[in-house]
C-alpha cells in the first residue's frame, strides 16, 4: 500500500535529548558538570521513559512534564549532582529548547514537497512539544503534532497509535513511522505501521514479538522510505 503518511516519534527522534546536558556543560562555571554530563543524559532520558512504562501499566498517568523531571532528579542524585538547584532548572530549561538532528528540516522538506502528510506522535505534553518545534523551527514542515495527553497513557499503548488514524484518516499500512526507540517502533510494527527505526547508536535489536522493518542510522533516507 501506498505511504500517504509520515509519522514521527519527537524526543531522540527529530530532538536531541543529549543536547539540553551537553550544551549545559560548557557553559561557564559548570566544569565540575562537564565531567558528569554524558551519564547524566544517560540515565535521565532511561528513567524518563522507565518511568513512562511504569505509568502506563500501573494506570498512575501523569503528564510527560513531570516524569522527565522525575527522570532528571534521579540522575543527578545517582551522579552526586542533587544538591545542584541552579543547574536542575537550566537543564529542565534548556529542554524546552532542544535542537533537532541536523537533516530534520531538508527530510521534512521533501515530503512535504511530495505531497505527504507529517506529524509528530509523542510521549510529550502539548507545552514541551510545542516548545521543541518552535526551538527547531519545523512547525511550517509538520501537519500536526499529537500528544499522549489526548488519551491519557503513554506509549507503546495501542490508544496512542489510534491518533494518527483518527486525525488523518489512514489505514495502518499507509503509515511511516519513525522512532529512534526500538521498542516504539517495534510495537507500531505489531500495530500495523510501516516501521522505521532510527539506530543512530548502533544498538541491538530488542527482543519483542515484532520487529521494525527498516534500520537506519539517521532520518535522510526516510523520503526515499516513503516513496517521496
Amino acid at each position: 500500500m501506498t505511504i500517504t503518511t509520515c509519522i514521527f516519534d519527537a524526543y531522540g527522534t527529530l530532538f536531541d535529548v543529549a543536547a539540553a546536558a551537553r550544551e549545559a556543560a560548557t557553559e561557564p562555571g559548570r566544569e565540575d558538570f562537564s565531567a558528569h554530563w554524558p551519564q547524566v543524559a544517560e540515565n535521565w532520558r532511561l528513567k524518563q521513559l522507565q518511568y513512562s512504562w511504569l505509568r502506563a501499566v500501573t494506570g498512575a498517568h501523569t503528564d510527560f512534564w513531570e516524569v522527565t523531571q522525575d527522570g532528571l532528579d534521579w540522575a543527578l542524585e545517582a551522579n552526586g549532582l542533587s544538591g545542584d538547584a541552579a543547574l536542575r532548572e537550566r537543564l529542565l530549561q534548556l529542554y524546552w529548547e532542544l535542537s533537532a538532528y541536523p537533516e530534520v528540516p531538508a527530510m521534512l522538506a521533501a515530503l512535504k514537497s511530495a505531497g505527504l502528510n507529517t506529524a509528530i506522535l509523542s510521549n510529550g505534553s502539548p507545552p514541551m512539544l510545542n516548545g521543541a518545534v518552535q526551538s527547531a523551527g519545523v512547525g511550517d514542515l509538520l501537519d500536526d503534532v499529537l500528544s499522549v495527553e489526548s488519551v491519557g497513557i503513554f506509549k507503546p499503548a495501542r490508544a496512542v497509535y489510534d491518533l494518527v488514524g483518527d486525525r488523518f484518516g489512514c489505514a495502518p499500512p499507509e503509515v511511516l513511522f519513525v522512532s529512534s526507540n526500538g521498542w516504539d517502533a517495534a510495537a507500531a510494527s505489531g500495530y500495523g505501521f510501516t516501521t522505521a527505526w532510527v539506530n543512530r547508536a548502533g544498538a541491538p535489536m530488542d527482543r519483542l514479538p515484532w520487529t521494525p522493518q527498516h534500520v537506519l542510522q539517521d532520518l535522510t533516507t526516510i523520503p526515499d522510505l516513503a516513496g517521496a
